[in-house]
């Protein structure tokens, strides 16, 4: 490089640097708050509000700093942060140009509602409905968040914190189309330390994104509940009409103990057991996804404990009064952890009062196929000291028979 053309990039570099240090002096950043909120309210078509103060940085980029932002779509706060940053490229400033580069958004709470008829509040209404903003950003990352998830429909939902996020490449094709996930493309890393539910806890969830054209996948997924460590993956295909979703998940040696908790607050059962399941569905809502899911679910265990019942007792009893209700237990025991979405609502309480005493359960195999959210017996079976149990039937997803 010669030393002119040195000298040139030299002096440009401090040109910027002045005039940067000339905006921090001079500049009442505050000024430009309302112009700021417009111009995002326009660009996101939702109200974009910024209740605290406006600052400016120099390094290592062009920084601006907004505190206590609101983003609401629909008269509800979608996002609120305690602090957002944006990095701006300096050269496009010279052609009047606001190229944002970065985001940073700090203690974000994100609350997403699914209606009842399968939209989210992050959707435009159809009145206000136009061309999407292209967005080209080379880093959108999260710390110490919370992200809430409800659907109205169904009921289920819930709450994820202390999240990190990392997302690169983020890309939105603008346009005329009102499908926002057919238009996205992205890279990212999540990470959160506990999800809540109604029904249980999961810690340590973690896993890496991939989304182009509509095709989303998540790989691996990993995270502890029940007292393991499960793991898979899932796709999300939103390219057609109705979405599409795929997925695969393994949680060996849980504890069934852990697992029982969620449907009573008494020690029912003791050991350890592995759980598989690989299902496809479709559908804008949960009952939808249940009235298509397809696929296969497993459930072993060896040399676990049944407490507050005798079965070899019971099965004693059985063959004098033919009074005994295998079908609930089965119904509730030999599914596992998909049992929480396919017997919900079954009345329990019954098994937990058996003849007292223990049952010690050598050895259970449980294996389903699901069709048309129908989970058939294919392979279900138990051995006690005493006994061998075979079970035949069905469970269904969504009407909640048996």
């Amino acid at each position: 490089m010669s030393k002119s053309l040195k000298i040139i990039l030299g002096g440009l570099v401090g040109l910027l640097v002045l005039i940067a240090v000339a905006l921090l002096l001079f500049v009442d950043a505050n000024a430009y708050k309302p112009r700021l909120e417009a111009a995002a309210s326009g660009a996101l078509g939702m109200e974009v509000r910024v209740g605290g103060r406006l600052g400016i940085g120099l390094f290592p980029a062009l920084l601006v700093t907004l505190e206590d932002v609101h983003i609401r779509n629909r008269g509800a706060d979608l996002v609120s942060a305690k602090e957002a940053r944006l990095g701006i490229d300096l050269l496009p400033l010279f052609h009047k140009e606001v190229r944002i580069g970065k985001i940073s958004l700090i203690h974000p709470r994100i609350s997403i509602e699914q209606y009842r008829d399968g939209k989210f509040n992050f959707e435009k209404p159809e009145a206000a409905r136009g061309t999407l903003p292209a967005l080209d950003l080379a880093k959108v990352s999260l710390s110490d968040g919370t992200l809430l998830y409800a659907d109205k429909q169904s009921g289920e939902g819930f709450e994820a914190g202390d999240c990190k996020l990392d997302v690169r490449h983020l890309l939105l094709s603008g346009g005329e189309s009102p499908d926002l996930m057919k238009n996205l493309s992205f890279t990212a890393e999540l990470a959160c330390r506990e999800i809540r539910t109604k029904d249980f806890t999961v810690s340590d969830l973690k896993f890496s994104a991939d989304g182009k054209n509509g095709v989303f996948d998540l790989k691996p997924v990993t995270m502890g509940v029940f007292g393991g460590q499960g793991s898979g993956n899932i796709r999300a295909d939103f390219s057609g009409v109705v979405p599409l979703y795929h997925v695969r998940y393994t949680l060996p040696q849980f504890r069934i103990e852990e697992f029982f908790k969620t449907l009573s607050p008494q020690k029912v059962a003791e050991g350890s057991m592995d759980f598989s399941a690989n299902l496809s569905m479709q559908g804008k809502t949960v009952n939808e996804m249940k009235q298509t899911a397809n696929g296969d679910a497993s459930l072993r265990g060896k040399n676990l404990t049944l407490n507050g019942s005798d079965l070899d007792l019971e099965f004693s009893r059985f063959e004098s009064s033919q009074n005994f209700n295998l079908v609930d237990v089965g119904a509730f025991f030999f599914v596992g952890p998909v049992g929480l979405a396919i017997t919900k609502g079954y009345n329990f309480a019954s098994i937990f009062k058996g003849s007292g005493g223990n049952s010690e359960i050598r050895t259970l195999v449980s294996d389903w196929k699901v069709e048309r959210g129908v989970a058939q017996a294919q392979d279900v079976a138990m051995a006690t000291n005493e006994n061998r149990i075979v079970l035949r039937g069905g469970l269904d997803f969504v009407n909640g028979r048996r």
